[in-house]
């Protein structure tokens, strides 16, 4: 191992001991001068700024690569600048940052939640040979994009089957019914893999209820589905139509009766629907109590910088950068072309998440959570679910704070 590998390696360890004294170091934004340096590496940081998708995905995930940022150029030879883009929570946004940071010849893209976006924006970087990451993004059978693309939020067809085995096992439901936003892809591949994995284990599907993004009123879906009398619902939805259904079944006395699962849901959504989500069942690829490496510093350092609780984006945003900088210490050399070949050999590697592997695809491999909701926070159950359900093997499927305006939308250079 190099010098500079030894030295990436040393210092990890040294952050897992930390006990949220970073934030003394300065703040997030804080001017990195330009150097010809060669361990300065230049990434690309796409995240939703303004639009629906900003608060519960954006934001936090700006925040967990900002902090992860930090903590590396302060405890290695590395030297991680960014250039930050807004996708405007649009896949237009998406496309158009995509096409920016490909022009600023970056070594490589991070970001981009919604699957939506990830699908007509990340072909670009393939098609130019820049590594794209996607922290959060999940939806099945994207990794067919091509050989640059790698995903840390585990996909659909990898968390849900293990939640649903052990859901199934624990609570004993024969019938069911599922509702899901028919326009998003992430929506569509969530159902998709619901409906496959309740089949497998001889579920009964009593209907599946669908609406569009945008929609506020599910009043007749739900009714439908409250007359069938399922023993549990699945719904599928991003954060903004996700909660109103929530809230809308436990309106309509769904709750009392049949069990809500809910892949990712996250604290944010249950504060959001109130009463209506306690009980819930959720499949999750992050909690704040795990013992994972490095995980209760992350927890501590993250409410010290930023003064709130972390969200799950932000965990998987910040252990993507240190999944990333560990590629690029082991790489060759600076091109994308080494650091994807360095990406695609992580095995084992310790992260906020847990051990993390890639698939051959390029697809994250580590055991999910279940959660469910008690007391208006998500908590590891008392007792009858197993909270750590093994993941299956995935099958191969062949900063200044000065801020820009221009035509693309807001462009943040945090160097």
């Amino acid at each position: 191992m190099n010098i500079r590998n030894t030295t990436f390696f040393l210092s990890i360890l040294l952050i897992i001991g930390l006990i949220a004294g970073l934030s003394s170091c300065g703040r997030m934004g804080e001017l990195i001068p330009d150097s010809s340096d060669p361990n300065d590496i230049t990434i690309g940081v796409i995240t939703s700024l303004t639009g629906r998708d900003a608060a519960p995905y954006g934001l936090p995930m700006k925040r967990g690569f900002m902090l992860a940022r930090d903590e590396i150029n302060a405890m290695t030879n590395l030297n991680i600048k960014f250039i930050l883009e807004d996708d405007k929570s649009t896949e237009d946004g998406a496309i158009k940052a995509v096409q920016n940071l490909v022009e600023r010849n970056v070594s490589a893209i991070v970001g981009i939640a919604v699957s939506d976006y990830l699908e007509d924006a990340f072909p670009i970087a393939q098609e130019n040979g820049i590594v794209a990451f996607s922290s959060v993004s999940s939806a099945a059978g994207l990794s067919s994009i091509g050989d640059y693309i790698f995903r840390a939020g585990l996909a659909t067809n990898n968390m849900i089957p293990s939640g649903i085995m052990i859901t199934h096992e624990k609570l004993g439901y024969t019938k069911v019914a599922t509702i899901y936003d028919s326009d998003d892809t992430y929506s569509i591949s969530s159902n998709e893999e619901v409906v496959k994995a309740l089949t497998a284990n001889g579920i009964e599907i009593l209907t599946q209820e669908t609406f569009s993004t945008g929609d506020t009123d599910f009043a007749m879906q739900l009714s439908n589905i409250m007359d069938m009398q399922p023993d549990a619902l699945f719904i599928s939805s991003l954060a903004g139509e996700m909660t109103q259904v929530i809230i809308q079944a436990g309106a309509l006395g769904i709750t009392d009766t049949t069990q809500l699962i809910v892949p990712d849901l996250t604290n944010a959504e249950v504060q959001a629907a109130g009463n209506a989500a306690e009980g819930t069942i959720a499949f999750a690829s992050w909690f704040s109590e795990s013992d994972a490496p490095g995980n209760q510093a992350f927890v501590q350092n993250y409410m010290a910088e930023f003064g709130i609780e972390v969200e799950p984006w932000a965990a998987q945003s910040y252990a993507a950068l240190y999944i990333l900088a560990n590629a690029i210490s082991n790489a060759t050399d600076n091109s994308s072309s080494a650091i994807r070949d360095a990406l695609a050999q992580t095995k084992d590697y310790p992260t906020v998440l847990g051990n993390f592997s890639f698939d051959p695809n390029g697809e994250a491999l580590y055991n999910p959570v279940v959660l469910i909701v008690k007391d208006g926070v998500l908590q590891v159950p008392d007792v009858g679910i197993d909270s750590h359900p093994q993941v299956p093997e995935m099958p191969d499927e062949g900063t200044t704070d000065e801020t820009e305006m221009t035509d693309e939308g807001t462009t943040e250079h945090i160097q």
